[in-house]
């Protein structure tokens, strides 16, 4: 299996949870089905094409390399003439999260990387008012699952956020895929978030089965207690 890592970072980012009219929430990591969206766009296909239900076999994971706070927005709708709602929608702000797909077929993924790097249409981090923060990182893996990508893949959290663990070598995160990567965890759970159709008038999402793991990433920031200095800064 050949795998693709993509860095996503952006002042903002929102993955679609079951919404309401009145309220959207947001997973607390990117959705297989915004990242099947993300890589349709680049590869130029329309909501309708019947290709992207073919990116749902892309074996999926994502690892949270620095955790966004929400923010919450509201948004005042005219949805009839005299009548208005208030509506409120979630995002993460200042989030890195590393996405990692994989496929048997290379020329599949080497299609991706390519198109990700030259999309035929806009990318966006889950909503449309959520562009990435310049040109995605991209990193391929030769023979290597999803899991075994991000289990070794360098922390990508910014350098203020690596600092505050200073003290701690090793850095613990998460690990969220497909559960078929993740045969021996112990918890799994269902995630709504496979795609059936983007269609505008008729979109549908599926249930698929997801499970997590605990991985620890070399910081780069650690300084041994022995060699810190006393820094005042550090207690504010």
């Amino acid at each position: 299996m050949k795998t693709l890592t993509i860095k996503l970072t952006a002042p903002l980012q929102a993955y679609g949870n079951e919404a309401s009219f009145e309220r959207r929430t947001s997973w607390p990591g990117p959705s297989k089905s915004a990242i099947i969206g993300m890589i349709a766009a680049a590869l130029g296909l329309r909501r309708d094409s019947e290709q992207i239900g073919e990116l749902n076999s892309l074996a999926f994971a994502v690892r949270i390399d620095q955790p966004g706070k929400i923010m919450t927005d509201f948004h005042t709708v005219e949805w009839k003439s005299d009548k208005r709602k208030l509506t409120y929608r979630d995002y993460y702000q200042d989030a890195v999260y590393i996405v990692a797909v994989g496929s048997e077929d290379e020329r599949r993924i080497d299609q991706i990387q390519y198109a990700l790097l030259h999309p035929h249409f806009q990318l966006y981090l889950g909503r449309r008012a959520c562009p990435p923060a310049g040109v995605l990182q991209t990193t391929c893996y030769e023979r290597i699952s999803p899991v075994e990508a991000l289990e070794q893949h360098p922390w990508q959290a910014e350098t203020w956020y690596q600092k505050k663990y200073i003290k701690d070598e090793i850095y613990t995160t998460s690990i969220i895929a497909d559960a078929d990567l993740l045969p021996n965890a112990n918890y799994t759970q269902t995630q709504k978030d496979l795609v059936k159709s983007f269609s505008a008038k008729n979109r549908k999402f599926g249930f698929r089965v997801i499970a997590k793991k605990r991985v620890g990433l070399k910081n780069p920031c650690y300084i041994a207690s022995e060699k810190r200095e006393l820094d005042v800064m550090d207690y504010l």
